[in-house]
Order: C-alpha cells, then structure tokens, then sequence
C-alpha cells in the first residue's frame, strides 16, 4: 500500500483560515478540503482576496484536494433548480482558481425502487419517481458538461441511501461525467456497509472521508464517534481501496467533537499507525 494521503476538512478545525492553514501544516498535512458556504463563499471573494488566499496556500505548502458544496435541496427538485445549477458551476469554477482538482455534491434524493437492493434500470423505477429520474439524470449530465470545461470534476457524495442507487445513477449518466465520493459515516448512519460501498462506487471513487459512526438501532438514529472508535472497519477500508486502486485523499472530518483539534491530531495518528511498516 503506498503512503497514504491525508486531508483534513477546514471546518472540522474550527479556525479562522489563515489559523486553519497553520494548523494543518502543523499536523504536517499537504491538503486540505475548503466549504464554499461555510469557509469560502465564492460571490465573496474578490480576484485580489483570492490571490491572497493562494498564496497562503503556497506559504503552507499546502493543496486544495477538494471544494465542498452541498446544497439544501438535490437536483431532482424542480423548486429553485436553476440557482442551485448556477450557483455549483459557479463552485466549479471557484475550486478550479483554488487549484482544486474536484468539487464534493449531494445529489438529493435518489429514487428507489421497491426493494433498493435489487438491481434496476431507469424502466424499472415507478411512475411517480421517472420525473425525478429523468430531471436528475438531465441536470447532472448538464453539469458534468460544464466541469470539463471549467477544469475541475463534479464528485457525489455518499449519504444514507443505499450508495448501490448512486451508482446505478453513475452508471447511467456517459462515461466521465461525474465522480463519487465515500461518506464512511453516512453510509453507517443509513445502515449500509462502506466496504461495499467502495466496491460500488469503485469506478467513480475520487474522494473519501476519514470519519466514523455508530448507528443506534433502538433509537433508530446514528451517533458520529472520533475515528477509529465506531462501526467503520478501517483497516479493512483502506484493503478494499487498495484493491480499488484509490490514489486519491482521506479527508479527515470530524463536525461533532468537544475539542477539535486534538481528535483531529488523533485522527491523522490513527491513520498512520495503519500504514504497513517501510
């Protein structure tokens, strides 16, 4: 396995940029993931606050791996549609003046079949869930057209849906169009297994989070838990990226901790003790 490469979310430190920037370094990272509506909103950046930006990154040595912008709403809802779509290639074109090489999405609601394990086409989806098929499948397409030519690449992230309906949209979109992304305590939130959800999404996989969780099933709800200490099987994790050939960054996000940047510390620990010895 070869070293590992490691990001960290800037809003999981809970610092100012700049603060932010020294921190990672600190920790003796090379990426980190900016938020376009938490961190960095891209309306309000002007060409020479951006030009300050990309040079602290310089002064840090440090790489945007990833854009976050996660909408409200998906892109199946017709409602405020059109200023969701301008506002994400707005994102794109902001993360590739960053140097960003990926922005991370949530598609929204996916439709489902009956049994969401079962292996379906589009023909196969219900009536009343097409409409939303097809306008996802139409926007998404749109917007893949769009990250190739602002430069940087469109990734869905994993929530608690099945990750086999993000795929099956994946599947059906051409070739190129999106990535996907592996949202490990989402997916344990939702009652699925990451093992396969990055068997599934192996062939988009561009981006994957470094976190962990537990799902409650008497209070049908899941719990987030410092990395390493809920139901995410790491070590096993990182065997089935290896096996999909993941060259890609574990994103360390933690949103719940009481002090950030010691279990962020620990988290950039416990990654490294998993890498095989030299």
């Amino acid at each position: 396995m070869p070293q590992l490469r490691i990001a960290v979310r800037i809003a999981s430190l809970r610092q100012p940029l700049r603060r932010a920037l020294e921190t990672a370094r600190q920790f003796g990272l090379r990426a980190i993931e900016i938020d376009a509506i938490e961190d960095l909103r891209p309306r309000e950046v002007s060409q020479t606050a951006l030009r300050q930006i990309r040079k602290m990154l310089d002064d840090y040595e440090l790489r945007v791996a990833a854009v976050r912008f996660l909408t409200r709403r998906g892109y199946s809802v017709a409602d405020g549609l059109d200023r969701r779509i301008a506002a994400t290639k707005e994102v794109m074109q902001f993360a590739y003046a960053l140097g960003a090489p990926i922005v991370v999405t949530q598609v929204g609601q996916l439709p489902e079949s009956h049994d969401p394990k079962a292996d379906i086409s589009a023909a196969d989806i219900a009536p009343s869930a097409s409409g939303a098929w097809n306008l996802l499948l139409e926007v998404l397409s749109d917007l893949g057209r769009w990250s190739h030519r602002a430069g940087s690449l469109l990734v869905a992230k994993t929530g608690t849906q099945d990750p086999a309906l993000l795929a099956r949209v994946l599947a059906a979109l051409p070739e190129a169009t999106l990535g996907a992304a592996v949202d490990p305590a989402a997916v344990v939130v939702g009652g699925y297994s990451p093992l396969e959800a990055v068997s599934q999404l192996g062939p988009w996989l561009q981006h994957v989070y470094a976190n962990d969780a537990t799902r409650d099933l008497a209070r049908g709800r899941g719990v987030e838990t410092p990395l390493g200490r809920g139901s995410v099987d790491w070590p096993a994790m990182l065997g089935a990226l290896e096996e999909q050939n993941y060259r890609g960054y574990l994103c360390i996000e933690r949103d719940a901790a009481s002090e950030p940047l010691q279990e962020v510390g620990q988290a950039i620990q416990y990654l490294h003790a998993l890498e095989p010895s030299a």
